[in-house]
């Protein structure tokens, strides 16, 4: 009776490779990265007793908080309400704005003459923080809901205009030849060969991009803006820290109710 010997592995007296072999030039750019993060450390005055300091003032700022200020009711709620209109009015044009200069910034659809010019626009309003547009505008056209609606527009084309150019590139061309070869218009092309394939991203985006506008609406009021952000600096400034709480408290709740209103959308349209 022979016994049976175990199959040998192919691969036996082989060299295993790596999955991720390390490289020489990675393990480089990692030790330069820390190398520099600890000198910008050094640069910038961070220190332990610095830090440790700040605990402490950091401490007797949130004990200053409690209880919070619930009298000052109407002066939140004129704010809160400015927010609301600066977003919504933000994100209605924004996306209006961004429809056709994403359109025209997909590479796959349009000439380079046209293409090139939408993405540097869209690249021209990504290249600013909200915050600074704001004073941009505030200089421009003064202080009030206006500046805020007019930077939050241009932070959105930003936003939206390339992401809805590059969804619009990741499209497949074939259904677009096939309406293109029954003779449609250009329009009907982009109404039934286009739109059809990224409609559910551009709602996705468009509901993000107003949660984000809620957000940002907070921050341009700090620069005159309009908006709740100039009464949590108004609060700042006369150290009333019970109201601060309160307008912080009530700006996360609008951010949260934002978020489950945009799931909500989401769902409608299956995203």
């Amino acid at each position: 009776m022979t016994t049976a010997t175990p199959p040998t592995p192919q691969n036996a007296g082989t060299r295993v490779s790596l999955a991720f072999k390390p490289q020489l030039v990675t393990r480089v750019v990692i030790w330069l990265i820390a190398l520099y993060a600890i000198y910008a450390a050094t640069q910038l005055g961070f220190s332990w007793e610095r830090f440790s300091s700040g605990l402490g003032n950091g401490a007797k700022f949130l004990g200053r908080m409690f209880p919070p200020d619930l009298s000052k009711g109407d002066i939140l709620w004129g704010g809160i309400k400015e927010t609301l209109q600066i977003a919504v009015l933000a994100s209605l044009f924004g996306i209006l704005l961004s429809l056709p200069i994403g359109l025209m910034g997909a590479r796959n659809l349009m000439p380079a003459w046209i293409s090139w010019p939408a993405r540097a626009l869209v690249s021209v309003c990504r290249s600013l923080h909200p915050v600074i547009v704001a004073i941009l505008f505030v200089k421009a056209v003064g202080f009030g809901a206006l500046a805020g609606v007019l930077a939050l527009i241009v932070a959105s084309i930003g936003f939206i205009g390339k992401l809805f150019a590059e969804a619009i590139e990741e499209i497949s061309i074939k259904q677009v030849e096939a309406i293109r070869a029954t003779g449609a218009s250009f329009m009907n092309v982009i109404l039934f060969g286009v739109l059809p394939q990224v409609m559910s991203r551009f709602v996705g985006f468009s509901t993000y991009q107003l949660d984000s506008n809620l957000r940002n609406s907070t921050m341009v009021g700090i620069v005159g803006a309009g908006g709740v952000g100039g009464v949590l600096f108004s609060a700042f400034q006369r150290f009333d820290y019970d109201f601060v709480l309160t307008i912080l408290v009530t700006i996360i709740t609008i951010i949260v109710v934002g978020e489950l209103l945009a799931n909500s959308v989401k769902k409608v349209f299956n995203v």
